[in-house]
């Protein structure tokens, strides 16, 4: 029949025996190539492009509101990773327009006295969020001290009413996680099918795969959650018409556990040696970049897919912040 030829056809299978020993069938090119074709999802533009439209919504309303949004960074110890973090988060509020407030205190302080700096946050009205960078000493409880964050400017989304809020149907949560939005952002501006897709997200924490597959379920996709005790992960990926790699495993995610044309998004961010560079490194993904895009419909790199998303869905979440609480003033929203 003419769709099984056709299905040979798509994934370039050789057809030169399908007909051999079939009265009056008739023959077909003995080759078929399969072609295949790739676009990457850029989330450094996309960023930039929301970052820019942030920075418009900004200078529209902090007139009408009398200030500017505020974003509070709590930071503890020295570690060079988390100082970075922090200062690529600053530089895009000086960007879009955002006020920066916070702390920078060292690792010997202790979780009363850190409490003490957020409950401030909490009380100050300038500020619209408030990040405590993680990972914090052993010595502090992390739970105890996302919790004392407030509801209303838990803008990395972590608090439990708003994980909650996320997973019940008809109810909406103040702030969703950021990196999770942001790969939800880079599958609808890259004009992604959710709908009625089979989904796979690989990992199951509470900081991306949870929030993510129910974000993609929310959109009414059928989805999927893989992680380490799964057996025979792949029988579930090549499946998929979009996958979500967050496990923080280096190219763990192969090309032939892909269905082809899907669509991934790496959440990953590792290091692998390489001699050839100046580090004597280079980053690199949960997913094998080479092999899978030669695969995949489309698909993020690392460095420069993911990564920039989660930071412009920071600030995302500041702003409705500061929207939300200028409600009462005349503008448009």
């Amino acid at each position: 029949p003419a769709s099984i030829k056709h299905s040979f056809i798509r994934f370039g299978i050789s057809t030169s025996k399908l007909t051999e020993g079939v009265p009056g069938a008739t023959s077909l090119p003995s080759v078929v190539p399969f072609k295949h074709t790739m676009s990457i999802i850029d989330g450094k533009a996309i960023a930039a492009t929301i970052r820019g439209e942030l920075k418009e919504e900004v200078d529209q309303v902090k007139g009408k509101v009398g200030r500017a949004p505020g974003l509070a960074f709590v930071l503890v110890g020295g570690r060079r990773d988390s100082a970075t973090y922090v200062r690529m988060k600053k530089k895009a509020c000086t960007e879009i327009g955002i006020e920066i407030f916070g702390a920078e205190v060292e690792d010997t302080i202790t979780e009363e006295e850190l409490l003490k700096i957020v409950q401030d946050l909490n009380a100050n009205e300038n500020v619209d969020g408030i990040i405590v960078q993680l990972p914090l000493p052993k010595h502090i409880n992390e739970t105890k001290i996302l919790s004392a964050v407030s509801l209303e400017k838990d803008v990395d989304g972590f608090h439990p009413d708003n994980i909650g809020n996320l997973a019940l149907k008809g109810r909406e949560p103040l702030f969703v996680p950021c990196t999770p939005k942001g790969c939800l952002e880079l599958l609808l501006r890259s004009d992604v099918q959710i709908e009625g897709a089979n989904a796979v997200v690989i990992g199951r924490s509470n900081i991306v795969g949870l929030p993510m597959s129910l974000l993609l379920l929310e959109r009414s996709a059928t989805v999927t959650i893989v992680h380490s005790r799964t057996k025979d992960i792949p029988s579930y990926t090549k499946n998929a018409d979009i996958v979500v790699a967050a496990v923080g495993r280096t190219e763990m995610v192969k090309g032939d556990w892909l269905k082809p044309g899907a669509v991934v998004i790496d959440v990953g961010m590792n290091s692998k040696d390489d001699p050839s560079s100046a580090k004597g490194y280079k980053l690199c993904g949960d997913c094998d970049f080479d092999e899978c895009s030669k695969v995949a419909s489309k698909i993020t790199p690392v460095p420069g897919g993911v990564g920039p998303m989660t930071i412009a869905m920071l600030m995302s979440n500041t702003v409705a912040s500061f929207k939300r609480k200028g409600k009462g003033v005349d503008v448009e929203w």
